[in-house]
């Protein structure tokens, strides 16, 4: 059927298509309700009623629809609440209820969806509880509940949920504890905690779920601790803790966490160290730790991140050394230290970072000399000095930076002169040297750089 936005009802007779398999009637925001013969289309399998705004409720007689496998009542903001006959729908594999904002409850009888793979609660604002009975939905592999601000706990019967892959939480501002019932999850893979604020802690039973992929615990601005035993998460591939204000340490057993690829603490203002245990995540791929600012050294054991291809301390203003053991990162490609305003000097053993194609140290302010072992960097692409208003030369091995195509020196006020050997730069296509005032002349091999555009 084709969309007609100023459809304001259905005739009876639509009871009579009897082979009809799709109707959308997505943005009829006229229709207010559905004729009752609507239950007699028999082969029905989509139901497209998004952005019906002024659909108020959906008659007894959908529950006759046993064909029905896709039910979309996204943008229905009328929507007060849901038939009891719904769970007579066996078929039904989606139901999407996004942004039904005046939808207070579901009905009990939801747990006889034996069939239902995904429900989207998203933007269920008066929602305030789920019926315990959702833990009967022995084949629901998705649950968004993603910003269902009053949305207080869930059952503890969400334990039962075993097919269970992908929990979305976020922005449950109310949200201030997770059932223990949790850890019973086997098969789930992915939670998403972002925005839950009042969360306080995690429960201990989180430890037991052992397909977990993905946590994101971003913005859990009130989130103190994570639990000791977070380390039994073998699975778990991603972590993302940024925002996490008052988080002020990591538990060493974070060390265990075998399958780590992605660690995420930017902007965890109150944290002061790493724990030494952070060495042994051999498959961590990228490590963010961009504004804590409380963060004033990195442990030694960093050096054996074997893996790790991106680190990020950009903001980190306290920091001011980096450990010698730096330069045993051989997977490093990307490293950020751009504000770092207290570091003064970069260890020599930062030359051995073989595949380093970006370094950037714009904005380190007290940053005096770059070491002679810089020109080792062979893969180097990237090179960021903006705002390094202390350094005052460059060493002469720069010249040996085969691979660098961008070299930024603007805001440098203190550097009054180039090496010669800059001339040397084949694929240098981009050279900044704008509010390097006392800089007085270039260099006459700069003529040499036939890259440059």
């Amino acid at each position: 059927m084709r969309k007609c936005f100023d459809l304001k009802e259905l005739p009876s007779s639509i009871g009579q298509l009897k082979a009809l398999q799709k109707l959308n009637l997505s943005r009829c925001s006229n229709l207010k309700e559905l004729p009752p013969s609507i239950g007699q289309l028999n082969a029905l399998q989509m139901l497209n009623l998004s952005w019906c705004s002024n659909l108020k409720e959906l008659p007894s007689f959908i529950g006759q629809l046993n064909s029905l496998q896709k039910l979309d009542l996204k943008g229905c903001s009328d929507l007060n609440e849901l038939p009891s006959s719904i769970g007579q729908l066996n078929a039904l594999q989606m139901l999407c209820l996004f942004e039904c904002s005046k939808l207070k409850k579901l009905p009990s009888s939801i747990s006889q969806l034996k069939a239902l793979e995904q429900l989207d609660l998203d933007g269920c604002f008066d929602l305030k509880k789920l019926p315990s009975s959702i833990g009967q939905l022995n084949a629901l592999r998705m649950l968004y509940l993603v910003r269902c601000s009053n949305l207080k706990k869930l059952p503890s019967t969400i334990g039962q949920l075993n097919a269970l892959r992908t929990l979305d939480l976020e922005g449950c501002s109310d949200l201030k504890e997770l059932p223990s019932s949790i850890g019973q999850l086997n098969k789930l893979q992915e939670l998403n905690l972002q925005g839950c604020s009042d969360l306080k802690e995690l429960p201990s039973s989180i430890n037991q779920l052992n397909a977990f992929q993905e946590l994101n615990l971003r913005e859990c601005s009130d989130l103190k601790k994570l639990p000791t035993f977070i380390g039994q998460l073998n699975s778990l591939q991603k972590l993302d803790l940024e925002g996490c204000s008052d988080l002020k340490e990591l538990p060493s057993s974070i060390g265990q966490l075998n399958a780590l690829q992605k660690l995420c603490l930017s902007r965890c203002s109150n944290l002061k160290k790493l724990p030494s245990s952070i060495g042994q995540l051999k498959a961590l791929q990228k490590l963010h730790l961009i504004g804590c600012y409380k963060l004033k050294e990195l442990p030694l054991s960093i050096g054996q991140l074997n893996a790790l291809q991106m680190l990020d301390l950009s903001g980190c203003s306290n920091l001011k050394e980096l450990p010698s053991s730096i330069g045993q990162l051989n997977a490093l490609q990307t490293f950020d230290l751009s504000r770092c305003s207290n570091l003064k000097e970069l260890p020599s053993s930062l030359g051995q970072l073989n595949a380093l194609q970006m370094l950037d140290l714009s904005g380190c302010s007290n940053l005096k000399k770059l070491p002679s072992s810089i020109g080792q960097l062979n893969a180097l692409q990237e090179l960021y000095l903006q705002g390094c208003s202390n350094l005052k030369e460059l060493p002469s091995s720069i010249g040996q930076l085969n691979a660098l195509q961008q070299f930024v020196l603007s805001r440098c006020s203190n550097l009054k002169e180039l090496p010669s050997c800059i001339g040397q730069l084949n694929a240098l296509q981009e050279l900044d040297l704008l509010g390097c005032s006392n800089l007085k002349e270039l260099p006459a091999c700069i003529g040499q750089l036939n890259a440059l555009p």
